[in-house]
């Protein structure tokens, strides 16, 4: 079962994220952009920034562990519910959300030094 500290620590292996707050929760933001959140409302879950085809498969899925709220519907945002969730899909999502909010310097200079590893 995941937690927020888990969120946290995946998050924080990528540059220029902050763990700080948005609507009096939780959240992580990149140089300044959101890009997901601790929900404390009823349904609770991690409310985290996807590509909207993502978000549409996460939930054609009938996976149990990705849901949404009329709030968030027409948003580029999918739910999470961190104890359900698998741990490796938990990171992707995390991934792919700190790619579609860095900025395209903190961006490329990441995956620059990710190549460079590689080689």
């Amino acid at each position: 079962m995941a937690t927020w500290d888990d969120v946290v620590e995946i998050a924080m292996r990528y540059p220029e994220v902050e763990e700080t707050t948005s609507w009096q929760t939780p959240s992580l933001k990149v140089k300044g952009r959101f890009f997901a959140r601790l929900r404390t409302e009823a349904e609770g879950g991690l409310a985290i920034v996807c590509d909207p085809s993502e978000k549409a498969a996460l939930l054609a899925s009938a996976d149990p562990a990705f849901y949404t709220t009329k709030h968030y519907d027409g948003y580029a945002m999918i739910l999470v519910d961190l104890e359900r969730v698998d741990d490796t899909r938990l990171a992707d999502l995390i991934e792919d959300a700190w790619l579609l909010k860095a900025p395209v310097r903190v961006r490329k200079a990441y995956e620059a030094s990710k190549t460079a590893t590689d080689e």
